[in-house]
């Protein structure tokens, strides 16, 4: 695997099969394999960039189990054979201009379905993969109002005339080609929709629960390097010419961090379905920021360099943002708490 380089890392992992490997199919859909999908997750933090490793996890999880599924037509099921391969780069492109990024009812991208013909218009933000992709599997609205069948998903070449891209105004997630996409009267084949019309916000509903439990198994992955990383500093780093790991309060604060790191990862190990993916979503985010505040606190001055932590915690925040917010998340498992807590009396 070609280090923190975002140009290899699609062929690296297609070449070697780890990206077929991924997927089970489970009759009408196509499921991650969730434990192959950590254990690659794992692997892509150590060895790139936090923004490298953004990018192969909406992909993974996201973009391309919705383009394998049965119903997903001819030319979806194409790309993704190109992206498994390494040979291509699908982005998610959800987050609309029109609405808050949590609320995908009120998207303003438009797909109009004309007979064997297709015009999508509106824009994406905050795409991520958005400057290096050669697909957008774009959500959009074919109807008016906010039922969740009023959605459908189209598949827009990035070449495609009307398309253009910008890169995010950001210094964090170097790698993950973030960006925004414009959609000004592109027109396609039909083909090129992804399942039936309003099927859309259903799919992108069933990714996210992937992307979720996935993006938990990497703040596990993230949170165990931290710490394995200052374990070794306080060890080192001497205090009255003794090393700062003899202080028992400093052992105590990494002890604790170890503690939320472990709850993390055992979480992300029996979790499955919608309501605890979104449990797993909103711990991975708390834990995120508490290991990190701790971790670069534990580290002094070092923290605050050029890659430190201080930077890494900046980045790491999109924990309680993408995919949906740490609010969002309390509000959804809140609406499943009988199921969370069964059996109730």
């Amino acid at each position: 695997m070609p280090g923190t380089c975002a140009e290899g890392i699609w062929r690296a992992l297609g070449e070697r099969g780890a990206l077929r490997e991924l997927y089970r199919d489970s009759g009408s859909r196509v499921r991650v394999d969730l434990t192959r999908a950590r254990e690659l997750m794992l692997e892509v933090d150590a060895r790139c960039s936090l923004g490298v490793a953004l990018g192969v996890c909406v992909q993974i999880s996201s973009a391309l189990p919705a383009l394998l599924d049965a119903g997903s037509g001819e030319v979806a099921r194409a790309v993704a054979e190109s992206a498994l391969r390494g040979e291509a780069v699908v982005a998610l492109a959800a987050t609309d201009d029109a609405a808050a990024g949590s609320d995908l009812t009120a998207l303003g991208t438009s797909v109009r379905i004309d007979g064997d013909r297709v015009v999508v218009d509106g824009g994406k933000r905050w795409i991520t993969n958005a400057t290096r992709a050669d697909h957008f599997l774009v959500l959009a609205r074919h109807r008016p109002g906010e039922h969740f069948t009023s959605f459908t998903t189209v598949l827009v070449p990035a070449n495609a005339p009307g398309v253009s891209t910008e890169a995010a105004t950001t210094r964090l997630f170097d790698g993950s080609g973030i960006g925004s996409v414009r959609l000004d009267q592109v027109r396609l084949d039909a083909a090129h929709l992804v399942g039936r019309p309003g099927q859309g916000l259903a799919r992108f509903a069933h990714g996210m629960i992937a992307e979720r439990l996935v993006g938990g198994a990497w703040a596990a992955a993230l949170l165990r390097r931290v710490l394995v990383e200052t374990y070794r500093h306080l060890a080192g780093a001497r205090r009255g010419g003794a090393p700062l790991w003899d202080d028992e309060v400093v052992r105590r604060r990494f002890a604790r961090c170890v503690l939320v790191q472990r709850r993390l990862d055992a979480l992300c190990r029996t979790a499955e379905d919608a309501a605890h993916a979104m449990v797993v979503k909103a711990s991975a985010a708390e834990a995120v920021d508490e290991v990190l505040a701790e971790c670069a606190a534990l580290r002094g001055a070092e923290a605050f360099g050029t890659g430190g932590l201080h930077e890494l915690r900046a980045a790491a925040a999109m924990w309680g943002v993408a995919g949906g917010t740490t609010d969002t998340m309390l509000g959804g498992i809140a609406a499943h708490t009988r199921q969370l807590l069964e059996p109730l009396p």
